[in-house]
């Protein structure tokens, strides 16, 4: 769910916690069997279900056709533009989840059917820690759910904003920042761009771990190169700006500007005016408040320049002291 920045969708957020769980089925969507009707957005509702992904047994797959029968719906836990999310449990296995539930008309009327037909596919083959789970999806004749993992601690831009000074400190940032550099790595490997990487676009799980979500900008480029102008405007890197061609290098710049607003509470380059935003964006000028140490602004300064090909990796990232300073003496304990 968005707040004060455009909203793309909608979010999986709560803010009470529910008991730590490993689903016992794990629905992976067909890739075949999903097709877009763009006169009434016809989903296929047959999904591959595999087994127990902990067990020691062989893997088996069997066809399930999901319907809103199949789960005890609970309260509310977000809503948004084109529909709303629920916390719900599976009949047979009692598995906690949360259902996205979408409006048809919504979505053709404002032609994002494109992006509900990428964001199924590409977040229901994901599989990490640290990115929110897609399950599975159905539909009716006016609705489509998705089954979403739930995310017991919510949404992160609400504990960004209820922090002291409306900014976390700096090994909670750190840490934070470690597993989504995780979470991109994993990303990247299987050739997806994120492209809307944002708080609000973050939940935590039931030990406070990230769990990125919201894929509907997400692409999958094996070609690498892309020309699509999208995402959230303070979150733009200079190349969408100026409609040049572009590489996942763009997620890295995201990841500095993420790094800054959780160590200083809003985006680098805010402003009130759209055009003094662009303008700032395009020559990277920005300011680090007194309190931001040497090693967090040597870390945000490596990822936030102008020119993609000089921007620090994502492997080099996770070696920066400013991340190592605090994983190191975990591990260590």
């Amino acid at each position: 769910m968005d707040h004060d920045r455009k909203d793309s969708g909608i979010s999986t957020a709560t803010n009470f916690s529910e008991p730590d769980q490993k689903p016992n089925a794990i629905a992976e969507v067909d890739k075949e069997n999903l097709v877009n009707n763009m006169g009434g957005l016809t989903l296929n509702p047959e999904l591959k279900v595999k087994g127990d992904p902990g067990g020691d047994k062989k893997e088996t797959k069997v066809i399930k056709s999901w319907t809103l029968n199949d789960f005890e719906i609970g309260r509310p836990l977000g809503k948004g533009k084109f529909g709303n999310v629920y916390l719900a449990r599976e009949r047979k296995s009692k598995y906690i989840c949360a259902l996205k539930v979408l409006f048809k008309g919504q979505l053709v009327h404002n032609q994002v059917q494109h992006q509900l037909r990428r964001e199924i596919e590409i977040q229901a083959h994901l599989r990490h820690p640290n990115i929110l789970r897609l399950y599975g999806y159905f539909y009716d004749e006016h609705k489509v759910y998705l089954i979403l993992e739930y995310a017991p601690q919510g949404e992160l831009y609400n504990h960004l904003r209820r922090a002291k000074d409306g900014r976390f400190e700096d090994k909670r940032s750190a840490k934070l920042i470690k597993e989504m550099i995780d979470a991109l790595l994993y990303c990247h490997s299987k050739k997806v761009i994120h492209r809307d990487i944002k708080p609000e676009n973050i939940l935590l799980g039931y030990h406070g771990e990230l769990k990125l979500a919201d894929f509907g900008w997400s692409v999958h480029a094996p070609s690498s190169r892309r020309k699509t102008m999208c995402g959230t405007l303070d979150y733009l890197p200079p190349e969408m700006v100026l409609r040049k061609e572009y590489t996942e290098t763009c997620d890295l710049w995201c990841l500095g500007v993420l790094a800054y607003e959780f160590l200083c509470g809003k985006p680098p380059f805010e402003c009130e005016e759209s055009n003094e935003t662009y303008r700032r964006i395009i020559h990277a000028e920005f300011k680090f408040p007194s309190h931001v140490t040497e090693k967090a602004r040597d870390f945000i300064s490596r990822l936030l320049l102008t020119d993609s090909s000089k921007r620090m990796s994502l492997k080099e990232a996770r070696q920066h002291p400013w991340i190592t300073q605090y994983s190191e003496k975990k591990e260590e304990n």
